[in-house]
């Protein structure tokens, strides 16, 4: 019998460290010391290098294609990091937000060869954590000793591996009535990860007959639109919309899912919306911050739906990639419902990107 943590509460663990500043050790073939390039400290970095060896600086091939740095591990590149590295100098490679100031961040070294799975793990971890995906990597000869003298969390790399690339089962945990403005016949649902992440939420309205094509919505939490009516997106009215229909019809499904800013996170999105400041499209910014075009994932959605019973949908949606998933991951998509509002002059170049870069049918 062990009350240790899993694999699964390791990871959690070690997300919340980064988070925090505090660094996490990787055991197994390649034994690494881990810390995040946001939330890097001075006295954390000044430990960092007294260890000697050869720390890295992780960080993804998107991040590397601004910062015109060589790539040769594929997804990611690793620069070597300078005897005079400080702080600022490190967060300038990880966070965009001055490189049209101060364009020039070279000349870079960059390591070429050898194992790179804890760096691209350490990379998985930043970005789950809704970090800048940047982190310091540094080989340990000891790993399991070095944790347990500096009461660090240890992951086993070899375990985290296929954690870090699936998705959390998701559990219910409650469901109560939910009288709202376009239906008295509301239902909210919780549904909660294992792996510690952040909860989803069903709003069922009516009673939809399990056995036919549910109106249903994947909807991605938009802070800004959904709550403060932003202008920068048609989340908001979307949402609304989506809801009114539900109501009109008197039955339908909408999912919330906890996304943010495409997955990337509140803070980030908000990075990713000064870039746009700048003159980059939405799709850019992703990729000066280090992130993939789209980083969410809608098969939690068709979770939530198979859970509950149904099994066929008419999807609102204006986005192929989510009927896509929605069939793959076996839930069909009976119908694509269209879903066209919110358009105005703050947010019609971003509505246009989406349409051109990312297929939406606008």
């Amino acid at each position: 019998m062990s009350l240790g943590p899993d694999i699964t509460e390791q990871l959690a663990r070690a997300r919340a460290d980064l988070r925090m500043g505090v660094p996490v050790v990787l055991t197994g073939e390649q034994p690494s010391l881990v810390l995040a390039a946001e939330t890097l400290s001075a006295q954390r970095l000044a430990d960092l290098l007294a260890l000697g060896g050869s720390p890295v600086l992780a960080i993804t091939a998107r991040r590397a294609e601004t910062l015109k740095v060589q790539v040769y591990d594929g997804d990611l590149a690793r620069i070597e990091l300078p005897a005079d590295a400080t702080p600022a100098w490190i967060q300038s490679i990880a966070n965009p937000a001055d490189d049209l100031r101060s364009p020039m961040k070279g000349p870079f070294v960059c390591a070429r060869g050898g194992e790179v799975a804890a760096h691209r793990a350490a990379l998985q971890l930043a970005k789950s954590a809704r970090l800048l995906p940047a982190t310091l990597v540094l080989t340990l000869q000891d790993a399991a000793a070095f944790a347990r003298d500096h009461a660090l969390t240890t992951v086993d790399l070899e375990a985290a591996a296929p954690a870090l690339n699936e998705r959390s089962p998701l559990h219910p945990v409650v469901s109560a009535r939910l009288p709202m403005e376009v239906s008295e016949a509301g239902r909210l649902h919780i549904f909660r990860p294992e792996d510690g992440g952040e909860e989803h939420y069903a709003i069922e309205i009516g009673r939809p007959d399990r056995s036919k094509p549910v109106l249903a919505r994947l909807h991605s939490a938009c802070f800004t639109g959904d709550l403060m009516g932003s202008l920068k997106c048609d989340c908001g009215p979307q949402l609304r919309a989506a809801l009114a229909q539900m109501g009109e019809e008197g039955e339908g499904i909408l999912l919330y899912l906890n996304q943010e800013g495409r997955g990337i996170g509140l803070a980030n999105k908000m990075r990713a919306y000064s870039l746009q400041d700048q003159g980059f499209d939405t799709v850019e910014a992703n990729h000066r911050l280090g992130f993939e075009d789209d980083e969410r994932d809608f098969r939690l959605g068709a979770d939530i739906l198979k859970s509950m019973g149904f099994s066929a949908v008419r999807l609102l949606t204006n986005n192929p990639r989510k009927v896509a998933m929605m069939q793959a991951s076996g839930v069909a998509v009976a119908e694509r419902v269209p879903l066209q509002v919110g358009e105005n002059r703050h947010n019609r170049d971003y509505l246009a990107t989406k349409a051109r870069k990312s297929g939406h049918l606008l």
